[in-house]
């Protein structure tokens, strides 16, 4: 019987275990993660605003295992054997496969001084809530927003969630009263934020900052952090609470393997979504360096896209064809205020940009339920 392992519990993993089983109904999949549970971060954005709870984010997946016909193996994934074929966890099982789709995600870069005096809002529903119990217990003060990059890996960064928990949290502000009392300023090393989502999108968010009195910070390369106060070269200024989002690279378990990697600790892929040179090794999502624009997000919807193209080839390899499946490089969301939202889209061939209305709010909304209902 042919075997493939899916090492994740995120958008990729869980989007190439229905394509597989979709595929075919008698394949042995077997799927390796630490939690049979996937968190659905787009989300997490509501909860340190209360427009959502813990809980609401936090998928049990065991009845989709189930009706997937997996074979789940509780673990964190440690390193590889015999070229990819033998995947090891942090208990010691050795899980054999005739291939392997490689979608754990991706690691933050936590190298800047100080660092540890900030909440990495994508970290997981346990930022999220620090977040939220930080900002129930504030007064007043100064609240800082901001992101940088790889600078080894121009695509590994996740700026967009930044802007939705400022938004967010400012208009949170303004709903309890107390907007007056705070002092809200966005930050980042890049002189056009957002510029990733295009230039309509840069001058649409500026426009959003000015309007809501947020201050910028912009262009000036990061230092370091105190426990009250953001560090750069063009200066300092004073934050009651730091919310960052560094840069991103590969996951630790990358370096027992044999595997290629990007300049920025990403596993190196090819247009195939199959890791360079690897046999029947594919990667889905935020562990892997694609080709494509420099704007290429690392976000869910490419990571399904990825998934089903790393799907498409790995079953069409074991057939004995020739990886032949592209990817479409595509970016969609919608940059959300809590209670309105701006609707960006981004290919190779053009550029979408439609202005904050709260349509676009319950858009985001009713689309979580159309996601999720498929792993409840």
């Amino acid at each position: 019987m042919t075997r493939i392992s899916v090492i994740g519990a995120g958008f990729g993993a869980l989007t190439a275990i229905r394509k597989l089983r979709a595929a075919d109904p008698k394949l042995a999949i077997d799927v390796i993660a630490p939690k049979p549970e996937m968190v659905y971060y787009p989300s997490t954005i509501w909860i340190p605003t209360g427009l959502r709870a813990p809980e609401d984010v936090v998928i049990d997946l065991g009845a989709f295992f189930l009706r997937m016909g997996v074979n789940y193996h509780p673990g964190a994934v440690t390193g590889l054997k015999d070229g990819g074929r033998i995947v090891v966890t942090d208990s010691d099982e050795e899980i054999p496969n005739d291939g392997l789709i490689i979608a754990s995600g991706g690691r933050f870069l936590k190298k800047l001084p100080g660092i540890e005096h900030a909440i990495t809002p994508c970290e997981g529903v346990d930022a999220a809530v620090r977040i939220r119990d930080r900002l129930a217990a504030m007064k007043g003060g100064n609240i800082a927003f901001g992101f940088a990059g790889n600078p080894k890996e121009p695509a590994a960064m996740r700026g967009g969630p930044v802007f939705e928990f400022m938004f967010g949290i400012d208009q949170h502000l303004r709903k309890r009263g107390d907007r007056d009392a705070f002092k809200l300023v966005f930050f980042t090393p890049a002189p056009q934020p957002g510029n990733r989502l295009g230039p309509k999108a840069v001058s649409g968010l500026m426009r959003e900052m000015e309007r809501r009195g947020i201050e910028t910070h912009l262009g000036q390369k990061l230092k370091g952090f105190e426990a009250d106060k953001v560090i750069t070269e063009g200066g300092e200024f004073g934050a009651d609470l730091i919310l960052f989002m560094p840069g991103m690279t590969g996951n630790a378990w990358f370096d027992n393997t044999e595997l290629p990697r990007s300049e920025g600790g990403l596993l190196q892929a090819n247009a195939h979504c199959q890791v360079v040179g690897q046999d029947k090794v594919y990667v889905a999502g935020d562990s892997g360096s694609f080709p494509g624009p420099d704007w290429l997000p690392k976000q869910a919807h490419m990571a399904d896209l990825q998934a089903e193209a790393a799907v498409a080839n790995l079953l069409g390899e074991l057939a004995g064809q020739a990886p032949r499946h592209t990817f479409k490089s595509e970016l969609v969301c919608i940059v959300d205020t809590r209670s309105s939202g701006i609707l960006v889209r981004r290919t190779e061939k053009s550029s979408l940009v439609l202005p904050s209305t709260p349509l676009f709010h319950w858009a985001k909304r009713g689309f979580e339920w159309w996601y999720l209902r498929q792993y409840r």
